[in-house]
């Protein structure tokens, strides 16, 4: 069973950045591709950036490119979210899920398991 557990949410101030990290159970972790999505009140849920086995190869949404990072270290069984310059529309629950595939996907049924998510507010 694999277990997911987002960490790094609050409140933060317009212009400013958050870190979220996202920490896994299972041996099997370091061979599958994990991506970051969100749900802000009363919208789906979208993409936000993922991330390959490897760590070596990434991909983003367009309102989140050049802003937000993702990073993953496989010893620790972890998968980070640096976003910086913050705005109110990246307001939302972030969650992390990780993929039934090695390579990069942003199709939400790609995405085996997920966490809890963990709430981001962007004060204006």
């Amino acid at each position: 069973q694999v277990q997911l557990v987002e960490s790094g949410g609050g409140l933060v101030q317009a212009g400013g950045s958050l870190r979220l990290s996202c920490a896994a159970s299972g041996r099997t972790f370091n061979i599958y591709a994990v991506g970051w999505f969100r749900q802000a009140p009363g919208k789906e849920r979208e993409f936000v950036a993922a991330i390959n086995w490897s760590g070596g190869t990434t991909y983003y949404a367009e309102s989140v490119k050049g802003r937000f990072t993702i990073s993953r270290d496989n010893a620790k069984n972890t998968v980070f979210l640096q976003m910086n310059s913050l705005n109110p529309e990246d307001t939302a629950v972030y969650y992390c899920a990780r993929s039934s595939l090695s390579r990069v996907t942003m199709a939400p049924q790609d995405y085996t398991y997920w966490g809890q998510g963990t709430q981001v507010t962007v004060s204006s």
